[in-house]
C-alpha cells in the first residue's frame, strides 16, 4: 500500500508515497496538527503561555493531538482549491506535495518546482494557530526569475533575490482574519521571514532566516 523513501527537501523525515487504499493526498479531512521540528515546538510552547486566546489550540499541537498536517488554499488567479494531508505520523506524503507544489507554481509561466516543506509547514501552523475554517487565498508561491523580475519592475516591495524564486516562500490573505492577526500567528512560530504588508492586505512567509518587516 505505501512505500517509504527518505528525501533532502524534507529535513530528515520520511516521505510515505500512498497509491492504494482510500488516501489520495486530498480525500481525507479532520484533525489538528503536530510539529516536530524544535523550532515550531518552541513557538507552540511559548504560545501556549502567553499569546492571545487566538493561540489557543497550542498546548493541542504540544500534546500531539491527531499527529497529522494540513494545508488548504484557493488561488484566485487560476480558480484551483487545495485542501490537503500532507504529512502524517512523522511522515511527508509524496502525492500531496506533488499536488502542492503544482498548485504553488508560477502561473504565469506555469512553471513547477518543489516548494520546501519548511514553508509549508510555516504557513499550515499558522492557519491552525489562527483556528479557521477558511482557506487561505494565495497570491504568491513559486516565481521564476523572469516573473520575479516583473514583479520587482513594478514595485519596490520584491526583493531582486526573492525566496519565492527558491519555492520558499508564500503571500496569504485571509477574509476572516487581519493582517495583523495573521501576522502574530506566524510570529509565533518563530520559524523564518514573516513580512506584514498592511495596504496590500498579505502577509509573506518564507522558511529563511527569522525576521520581520513591514506595517
Amino acid at each position: 500500500m505505501s512505500t517509504n523513501t527518505t528525501d533532502k527537501r524534507t529535513g530528515g523525515d520520511s516521505v510515505r508515497d500512498f497509491t492504494g487504499g482510500t488516501f489520495t493526498g486530498s480525500k481525507l479531512s479532520g484533525g489538528d496538527f503536530t510539529f516536530t521540528r524544535r523550532g515550531l515546538l518552541g513557538a507552540f510552547a511559548a504560545t501556549a503561555v502567553t499569546a492571545a486566546p487566538t493561540y489557543a489550540k497550542a498546548a493541542g499541537f504540544l500534546r500531539g493531538a491527531g499527529d497529522i498536517r494540513r494545508i488548504s488554499m484557493y488561488s484566485g488567479r487560476t480558480g484551483e482549491m487545495l485542501d490537503t494531508i500532507y504529512w502524517i505520523e512523522g511522515e511527508y506524503i509524496t502525492e500531496a506535495l506533488r499536488e502542492i507544489n503544482y498548485f504553488m507554481r508560477d502561473w504565469r509561466e506555469d512553471k513547477v518546482i518543489n516548494i520546501d516543506t519548511r514553508t509549508i509547514d510555516i504557513v499550515a501552523a499558522t492557519h491552525a494557530l489562527l483556528d479557521v475554517n477558511e482557506p487561505y487565498l494565495l497570491l504568491s508561491g513559486y516565481r521564476t526569475p523572469a516573473t520575479n523580475a516583473m514583479l520587482r519592475a513594478r514595485s519596490r516591495g520584491v526583493a531582486k533575490n526573492s525566496l519565492h524564486m527558491k519555492g520558499q516562500a508564500n503571500d496569504v490573505r485571509l477574509k476572516n482574519r487581519s493582517v495583523n492577526q495573521i501576522y502574530r500567528a506566524a510570529m509565533a512560530c518563530r520559524a523564518g521571514g514573516v513580512g506584514k504588508y498592511s495596504r496590500s492586505n498579505f502577509v509573506h512567509m518564507d522558511c529563511g532566516q527569522v525576521r520581520s518587516w513591514g506595517r
